[in-house]
């Protein structure tokens, strides 16, 4: 298969509304398989504080307009767009170094997380534009002063600087929670790959889904940006340590005290648990993940499996196992059919390569591969940036420096050897903070105790094992629901993890007021707040006539010993505190026999349920059911019930209502306190 003719132009970025290109002389970037050139680069006399103040004062009032809700169905209408486009994407991908499947992780995968933030964003965030965080805090004995936390986005621009492994998910898993959140962004891709950062951002443009300032991007050098933060502004760092130390201590970012999270290079371990010895299915699936991890992307992933760390009696098995499935992987010109792994990402990136290598040969000895004679089959193998896998192996760790302290940014892994379940922990901390460790094992014993060893220095733990051997994700790959990130060398940053990081784009304020103030400004009505009664039972509004604070106080029921009796032999919950006078007079919490706590639940649905059709169409659950007071034979039952909070949803005709359920006895004793969720229709009759 011949490489596909490429059309050689100038990168641009996209600045104010405008595509414009750089004012000094452009630089080529390569094809990583041919040493073609791709794309030439520059973004020198861009006004990069004009794009600040764009994102400022165009994008980010734009994005405020919206709820959570309008956001989100707008990364869904782009996730599709975009996949819709994705072999566009796919056929430029191969000049990264790239095969299909490296490609699938960066394009797909990409796309996959808008769509998994799109899909969570109206699951669990409410069609709103601020965010209540946490529950009510009482701060008065009458309930006339409360504090409540809520979370409203910054008021100004996420500037996303991104390394050259992966420019589609890269930029992507950054923007999905930003733009959910509220925020603009600016994106700054690595040069070396910038041409699919640029392709994809040209799109996305073109499908003119995100209003204008929205998204921002600096194809070269990152210029004077930083010099114009403020503490509005959010810095997202990917890349090498050392670089992300320097921009962290930019002057300006620590003068305003700028939001800076980085994800740094990481020493990622493998650890075979001692039960997982040659010939049992957890060796055999370590083996094929060490050498996946080693081989994908050509080892160029922030997750990649750095230290293999092995019980030291099957080292030997270890490696000739290794050594036997590398040897079986095809190194090649990505875009060709039966290559499995790809050449790095750039000359420069090979020769950072081996100089590492050789960093690493001071510990170390190279027990497969040859990093200066690569085994391509396919492809120019001097113009090409072609590695082969290198597998080293240190058989004394104890004295080691450099294997827990070099990372070669590419096919490359070294064995270590431990004795002991404790000497294996201690070995996989030994890299001062980490993305993601691995444990392969059946055992749980030593699963738990090395989860609980390793979870301080580690962002996330994966145990692989047969059980999970045909579902799991695998040790290198993040996923949109799990936190991205890891303490020290790792960069002390999280990323994705869900609704978690879009809250990273948010500001935290705690606000004090009357609690009927504060259901005014949160859009959820709480105790203490006012209350609003007709004739009207609450169940008859649709959403276009419920309010916050609308409530209902029923009637009473009476609980008989013969209700009691009656519910426990229907149910079956014949529980001796609902049965046996004796015995419950004997539990330090009663005084007798008392009525069962989802007896009170039904009973007081049968009072406040209004029975015929109407705008409620179903019931689908109860929140923080709490049962609070005892309720004895003879004890009477009255329910207080309030619309607490609405949240119609954008492309259906109803939308849901929680509403507050507060039981209370005789007394006015609060003896079940919850949540009820309803969906309610948002016209009666419903429109056709």
């Amino acid at each position: 298969m011949n490489a596909p003719v490429r059309n050689i132009r100038q990168l641009e970025s996209y600045i104010a509304g405008q595509w414009v290109r750089g004012a000094g002389k452009a630089v080529p970037l390569l094809d990583a398989a041919t040493g073609e050139p791709v794309a030439l680069i520059d973004a020198s006399g861009i006004d990069l504080k004009a794009a600040l103040s764009f994102g400022r004062e165009t994008g980010n009032p734009a994005l405020r307009k919206m709820s959570f809700h309008e956001r989100a169905l707008m990364l869904k209408a782009l996730g599709q767009a975009l996949m819709e486009a994705k072999e566009e994407f796919y056929a430029l991908s191969t000049a990264t170094g790239a095969t299909r499947t490296d490609s699938w992780i960066d394009i797909e995968g990409g796309i996959g997380t808008l769509l998994s933030y799109a899909s969570k964003g109206r699951r669990e965030l409410p069609n709103t534009r601020t965010l209540v965080d946490g529950d009510v805090e009482l701060l008065s004995r009458d309930n006339t002063f409360s504090g409540q936390h809520i979370l409203t986005p910054l008021e100004g621009v996420a500037i996303h600087i991104n390394a050259f492994n992966f420019p589609c998910w890269g930029m992507l898993e950054k923007l999905a929670p930003t733009l959910l959140a509220g925020m603009p962004a600016i994106v700054k891709p690595a040069s070396q790959t910038a041409y699919l950062t640029e392709l994809m951002v040209r799109r996305i443009i073109d499908l003119d889904i995100l209003p204008k300032g929205a998204l921002q991007l600096v194809s070269g050098s990152v210029g004077d940006l930083l010099d114009h933060v403020d503490c509005q502004d959010v810095v997202t760092f990917t890349g090498s340590a050392a670089t992300g130390r320097k921009l962290k201590a930019h002057p300006t970012i620590v003068e305003n005290s700028v939001r800076f999270t980085m994800e740094a290079d990481s020493l990622n371990a493998a650890i075979l648990g001692p039960d997982a010895v040659a010939g049992t299915e957890e060796f055999d699936l370590f083996v094929k993940e060490v050498a996946r991890e080693m081989t994908a992307k050509a080892g160029q992933k922030c997750t990649a499996i750095r230290r293999v760390i092995a019980p030291r009696s099957g080292v030997e098995a270890l490696i000739r196992a290794l050594d036997e499935r590398l040897a079986k992987t095809p190194l090649g010109n990505p875009g060709e059919e039966g290559i499995k792994m790809g050449p790095l990402a750039s000359l420069a990136q090979r020769d950072e390569v081996r100089a590492r290598i050789k960093d690493l040969q001071g510990d170390a000895e190279i027990v497969a591969g040859d990093p200066d004679k690569p085994n391509v089959t396919s492809g120019d193998a001097e113009a090409g940036a072609f590695l082969s896998p290198v597998l080293l192996y240190c058989d004394r760790p104890d004295g080691a420096r450099a294997v827990h302290d070099v990372e070669a940014f590419g096919p490359v892994s070294t064995i270590i050897p431990y004795e002991t379940a404790e000497e294996a922990a201690a070995l996989a901390r030994r890299g001062k903070g980490s993305l993601v460790a691995s444990v392969f094992t059946n055992d749980p014993k030593f699963a738990r105790d090395t989860v609980h060893a390793l979870g301080p220095w580690h962002g996330r733990v994966m145990i692989g094992n047969r059980a999970s051997a045909k579902s799991s994700t695998g040790h290198g790959s993040p996923l949109p629901v799990l936190v991205h990130g890891g303490p020290g060398r790792a960069g002390g940053g999280e990323e994705l993890g869900g609704m978690r990081s879009v809250k990273h784009y948010m500001q935290r304020t705690a606000v004090q007021a009357a609690p009927w103030l504060l259901s005014e400004i949160t859009g959820r009505w709480m105790h203490g707040a006012r209350a609003k009664h007709d004739t009207m039972h609450p169940f008859r509004k649709s959403l276009a006539e419920l309010e916050i604070g609308d409530q209902l106080v029923t009637d009473t029921r009476t609980v008989t010993l013969e209700d009691i009796e009656h519910f426990a032999n229907f149910t079956g919950d014949t529980f001796y505190a609902h049965m046996d006078e004796k015995a419950a007079k004997a539990n330090p919490f009663f005084e007798g026999r008392v009525a069962h706590g989802y007896l009170i639940v039904s009973f007081a649905a049968g009072l406040f349920v209004d029975p015929a059709p109407g705008p409620v169409l179903a019931n689908y659950g109860v929140d923080s059911l709490r049962f609070l007071t005892p309720v004895n034979p003879g004890d009477t039952l009255q329910v207080t019930l309030t619309a607490k909070q609405i949240n119609p949803r954008e492309t259906e005709s109803y939308g849901e209502v929680r509403w507050d359920c507060t039981v209370t006895n005789q007394e006015t004793q609060v003896v079940a306190q919850y949540d009820v969720l309803t969906m309610v229709a948002k016209t009666w009759p419903q429109q056709a």
